[in-house]
């Protein structure tokens, strides 16, 4: 299967646990080295015991509301809503976002934080059926 068709069927949940990041499998192919000791130092950053793990998902959402990343958005809020973040908590983490960074990237972070929060809560919506303000 080519790159491309890879990356279009690896969208659920399912690749997030094979590869937590979408360069991981493409930087794994070309260097393993680089990609395994990245990995490393993640999981390092990762097993952080403060902040407790919503807040620090929530930190690593905004971060990615910042740099205007649609897939980290999407996948730190799935994460958050896994450790009990609600989505009030989702969206009030991004709107603070605004003095600093402007309103434009917080109303597009949205529609990813809400397929997230969605997805860390069990529950698949297609893009038509999203309310990111509900």
């Amino acid at each position: 299967m080519p790159d491309d068709e890879r990356d279009r069927a690896d969208t659920g949940r399912e690749s997030y646990l094979e590869w937590p990041y979408p360069f991981d499998r493409h930087l794994h192919d070309l260097v393993p080295s680089l990609q395994e000791a990245q990995s490393a130092w993640l999981s390092q950053i990762d097993s952080l015991r403060s902040p407790d793990r919503k807040t620090h998902e929530l930190i690593r959402m905004v971060c990615t509301v910042v740099l205007r990343n649609p897939e980290g958005i999407e996948r730190h809020a799935m994460l958050a809503a896994e450790v009990g973040a609600s989505w009030e908590e989702i969206l009030g983490s991004i709107l603070l976002t605004e003095p600093a960074f402007g309103l434009l990237p917080a109303v597009a972070a949205l529609p990813a934080a809400r397929r997230g929060f969605n997805r860390g809560q069990g529950s698949a919506v297609s893009d038509g059926d999203e309310t990111p303000l509900d």
